[in-house]
């Protein structure tokens, strides 16, 4: 298996030793993949793909970052182990957060994980609006994505989102909520395989109320209500539960 992996991680990245400490990941993630669901790649090429799609985010990732939903382990840690910056890794299955812990102590990397939902970290005073720029793999819609990684951005602060082909309605719903959340679409940038980043910049504080409940940005969407008009999109007003009184 050595082989096969040397072989599959010696295009990823020119520094030696960067591709000994990738690696090193990747093998731990063959291993405790075979007892753990942490990833659907099972072979080490395939692996190899999900580490060039989190180092293609290196040139836009700010020290400290915060990750996401972060399963296996990507993007965050080809990131800590690529950038040196410190890494938070918000992880809220209990075994995959104990395997990120595994990778993090035996690669010496600045890495703190989190067993956790991000719904509840994000209240935290410890971490809200703490960060310089945040990561997350398409873990849900458009616009829960952005109530789940906003709120940990400082001001100034870049959302760094992985995202597949993103449709016109999505893309002014991700608009939407990132201003309702106190920031805006700054960028798209595309890659290979129908695969994009969305650079997102943090303009203001998040409101006090987002993120809402875990499991209620993926059941109840952040989105103005809007109507295409003779091919304008027009707003028409903010759903209720925006409200001054509402309830998450």
């Amino acid at each position: 298996m050595n082989d096969s992996i040397e072989s599959a991680v010696a295009g990823v990245h020119r520094d030696a030793h960067v591709r000994s400490q990738l690696e090193r990941y990747v093998r731990l993630l063959l291993e405790h993949n075979a007892r753990i669901n942490l990833t659907g790649a099972r072979d080490a090429a395939a692996v190899a793909e999900h580490l060039r799609d989190s180092l293609a985010l290196a040139p836009y990732v700010r020290d400290p970052l915060v990750d996401v939903g972060s399963g296996g382990g990507f993007p965050g840690i080809p990131l800590a182990i690529a950038t040196g910056i410190a890494v938070t890794l918000i992880e809220a299955t209990l075994k995959k957060a104990r395997f990120l812990e595994i990778v993090a102590d035996e690669l010496g990397l600045r890495v703190t994980v989190l067993a956790a939902r991000a719904e509840t970290v994000a209240q935290e005073p410890g971490f809200r609006e703490r960060f310089a720029s945040v990561t997350a793999r398409a873990v849900a819609s458009a616009p829960a994505v952005m109530e789940l990684t906003l709120p940990f951005l400082e001001i100034g602060g870049l959302a760094v989102l992985q995202r597949g082909e993103l449709d016109y309605t999505e893309l002014i719903a991700a608009a939407d909520a990132a201003l309702i959340l106190g920031g805006g679409l700054l960028e798209e940038v595309a890659l290979e395989r129908g695969r994009r980043i969305v650079l997102v910049g943090k303009r203001a504080a998040t409101p006090g109320r987002f993120p809402r409940r875990p499991g209620i940005p993926e059941k109840r969407p952040l989105a103005r209500d809007r109507r295409d008009v003779n091919g304008v999109v027009q707003l028409v007003s903010e759903p209720a539960d925006l409200g001054a009184g509402a309830r998450g």
